[in-house]
């Protein structure tokens, strides 16, 4: 009789944390790739986006989501926090992003929001700068009265610790079941997609706090030419003087922006990149609805 432990194994897992404890660089370590932004900002991610790991013996749904926001009220914010409930509600396993010793009321909001039946893992970001390793057993204990854990395991998604337990344990709980997507497929989205959230992620890397959380990108044409990709896209900003920021002097900011996107797509598209990006004011999109919808929000 076939070892059901043997059996190839499928599911979707939620990839869930307050904002930058380093979920996006944690899906990115998993399945080998840029497939979702990151930057030291808070709120880089703004949608769910699917992450692809495929092994000889599972194939792992990583859905990646927002950083569950509870400082600032936006629609966009709203928004994105229904996206990590409605995230939550579907999935196979959870894995609960936390910043080594570190526990924090944002945290406890996130694991408030947990359903009891769903098995949930702990991944302890970022161990790589605790000096003294010795603390994580106190914080561990702690983590034991916060929440039920299937499992707690320490690992830093940046340089590759412990990501082989950390899939081990998760794929522990994945229903037996035959892989839903191509062993090649990395992300369920598409390469328009990839390319307004490269821009996106150059602009929160390269300019301030406030300027790239009151931007968006929207990509109105994207046509293949042979090998050659044409991209049109426009950056809308909240204020004139943000525009102004975001062009830079003869646009020489808009234009290294647009440089340094371009670079990561043609890596990624394994083609050649054209990339045109204009800049235009949009007041008030982050709370206008329609626009939201528009957006792709």
């Amino acid at each position: 009789m076939p070892d059901p432990a043997a059996a190839f194994r499928c599911g979707y897992v939620a990839i869930v944390g307050r904002p930058n404890v380093g979920k996006s660089t944690l899906v990115n370590a998993l399945v080998g790739a840029r497939v979702s932004i990151t930057s030291g900002k808070p709120q880089t991610t703004r949608h769910r986006i699917l992450g692809i790991m495929t092994s000889p013996s599972a194939q792992f749904l990583f859905v990646d989501t927002p950083g569950f926001q509870t400082a600032h009220r936006s629609r966009l914010n709203e928004r994105m926090n229904r996206t990590v409930r409605d995230s939550i509600g579907g999935v196979d396993v959870i894995v609960v992003v936390l910043e080594a010793v570190k526990l924090v009321d944002a945290d406890r909001a996130v694991l408030s929001l947990l359903p009891p039946r769903v098995p949930a893992i702990a991944a302890i970001n970022k161990v790589d700068r605790l000096a003294d390793k010795t603390r994580l057993l106190p914080y561990l204990s702690m983590l034991e009265k916060a929440h039920p854990f299937a499992a707690m395991v320490p690992i830093s998604a940046e340089k590759g610790i412990q990501l082989d337990l950390l899939t081990a344990e998760i794929a522990r709980h994945l229903p037996v079941g035959e892989p839903l997507f191509s062993p090649d497929d990395l992300t369920d989205r598409d390469e328009r997609f990839i390319a307004a959230e490269y821009v996106r992620e150059k602009i929160f890397r390269l300019l301030g706090e406030e300027i790239p959380y009151t931007t968006t990108v929207a990509v109105d044409s994207f046509a293949h030419d042979g090998k050659l990709r044409r991209i049109h896209a426009t950056v809308y900003a909240d204020k004139a003087s943000h525009r102004a920021i975001l062009l830079g002097e003869g646009g020489a900011t808009m234009k290294s922006i647009a440089s340094a996107a371009r670079r990561d797509m043609e890596r990624l598209f394994g083609g050649k990149v054209f990339l045109e990006v204009w800049v235009k004011v949009k007041s008030g999109w982050a709370d206008d609805e329609a626009q939201l919808t528009r957006l792709g929000y």
